[in-house]
C-alpha cells in the first residue's frame, strides 16, 4: 500500500482550560484513506519523553478521522495554563487490524488558558454549601513585619499599594500573577466577635473600617477556592470600586456578587446603617484593587503567635480534594 504522507502545518486555536482546536494539511491523494488520527500531547516541562517508543501503537489519543479542524476535550485532563506540545500523524486501519501510519509531524507548542466564568461558577457554587452562616463584622485587617508598613510611611505617601497576586489558589485563576491589589482579612473569632490574635504573616496589624474599602460604590466578585491539604477551605474575593482598573479587568473575567445577598461576604443596609457579614467556615482572602491610605485606619502590634503553617502565599491548591475542584482541572 502506498505511504500516506507526513502531516504538515499544524495549527492550534480556539484554546481554553481544558479544551483547543487542531487542524493540519496532508496530500489530497490521503484524505479518502485516513481512517484515523494519533494525536500526540505532552507537558512541555517533559521534553524527554519519546514520543517515537512505539510508532505503530498510539500511546496517545487515537481518535476517528473526521474533517478538520477537530476539537480536543476531555481526551486528557488538560490543566489550566500549562504549556504543551502536540504532534500528529495521520494512519490508515488495514484489514488485519494493523495501521498503515505517516510520519510525525512538527511539534507545536501552546499553553492552555485561565478558568473562565462558567468555571468559576462551578467554583462559587462550591464553596458556597460549605461556607456556613454569617457572623457580623466592622474591620477589614492587614497583618504584615513592621518593615513594611515603615516603608510605605516613608516611601509610599503613606499608602499600601497594591502588587501583584501571587500563584497562590487554583492554578486556573485569572488573577494570578495578573490582578494587583493589596490583600486584607476579615475573619473573626466565633466566642469574640473580634479578629484573630494570632497571624502567618506579621505581628503589626492595620485595621480599617469596613465601610471604607465595601460599600455601595464598591463591585464583588467571587475570585478563587481551594485548600491547602487541611480541613479548612480559603476562598478569595475581590472587592473593586465602581469603575476603577480593577473593576474593569475582574468584570470580563469573574462572577459578580451582590453585595447585600451572598454566601461569602456582604454590605447591606439595616436601620440606616450599613452593616457587615462574612462567611463563617471559611478562610477570606480580600483583594482590594486600589491604593489604601493608613491614615484611614489604626496600626498596632498583636499579641499573638505567628502561625507561618497557615500562610497562603505562593501555596499549592490540593488537587485530590473533592470539596473544591471541579472536572476542568487543576
Amino acid at each position: 500500500m502506498e505511504l500516506l504522507s507526513t502531516p504538515h502545518s499544524i495549527e492550534v486555536n480556539n484554546i481554553t482550560c481544558d479544551s483547543f482546536r487542531i487542524s493540519w494539511a496532508m496530500e489530497n491523494s490521503d484524505l479518502e484513506r485516513v481512517t484515523h488520527y494519533f494525536i500526540d500531547l505532552n507537558k512541555k516541562e517533559n521534553k524527554n519523553s519519546n514520543k517515537f517508543k512505539h510508532r505503530d501503537v498510539p500511546t496517545k489519543l487515537v481518535a476517528k478521522a473526521v474533517p478538520l479542524p477537530m476539537t480536543v476535550r476531555g481526551h486528557w485532563f488538560l490543566s489550566p495554563r500549562t504549556e504543551y506540545s502536540v504532534a500528529v500523524q495521520t494512519a490508515v486501519k488495514q484489514s488485519d487490524g494493523e495501521y498503515l501510519v505517516s510520519g510525525w509531524s512538527e511539534t507545536v507548542e501552546f499553553c492552555t488558558g485561565d478558568y473562565a466564568k462558567e468555571h468559576l461558577a462551578q467554583l462559587q457554587e462550591k464553596a458556597e454549601q460549605i461556607a456556613g452562616r454569617m457572623l457580623r463584622f466592622s474591620v477589614f485587617y492587614r497583618n504584615h513585619h513592621k518593615e513594611y508598613f515603615q516603608h510605605a510611611r516613608t516611601h509610599c505617601g503613606n499608602m499600601l499599594q497594591p502588587y501583584l497576586k501571587d500563584n497562590s489558589g487554583s492554578h486556573g485563576s485569572p488573577t494570578s500573577g495578573m490582578l494587583h491589589g493589596v490583600f486584607f482579612s476579615c475573619n473573626t473569632e466565633f466566642n469574640t466577635g473580634q479578629p484573630p490574635q494570632d497571624s502567618p504573616y506579621g505581628r503589626w496589624r492595620f485595621q480599617i473600617p469596613a465601610q471604607r474599602l465595601f460599600n455601595p460604590s464598591t463591585n464583588l466578585y467571587f475570585a478563587d477556592f481551594y485548600c491547602m491539604y487541611t480541613a479548612y477551605h480559603y476562598a478569595i474575593l475581590v472587592l473593586a470600586p465602581k469603575g476603577s482598573l480593577g473593576d474593569r479587568f475582574c468584570r470580563d473575567r469573574l462572577p459578580l456578587l451582590d453585595i447585600a445577598c451572598n454566601k461569602f461576604l456582604t454590605c447591606s443596609v439595616e436601620d440606616g446603617e450599613l452593616v457587615f457579614r462574612h462567611a463563617q467556615d471559611l478562610i477570606l482572602e480580600i483583594i482590594y484593587t486600589e491604593p489604601v491610605d493608613l491614615s484611614l485606619g489604626t496600626l498596632g502590634e498583636i499579641s499573638g503567635h505567628q502561625l507561618m503553617s497557615l500562610s497562603t502565599a505562593d501555596a499549592k491548591k490540593d488537587p485530590s480534594c473533592k470539596t473544591c475542584n471541579i472536572s476542568v482541572g487543576r
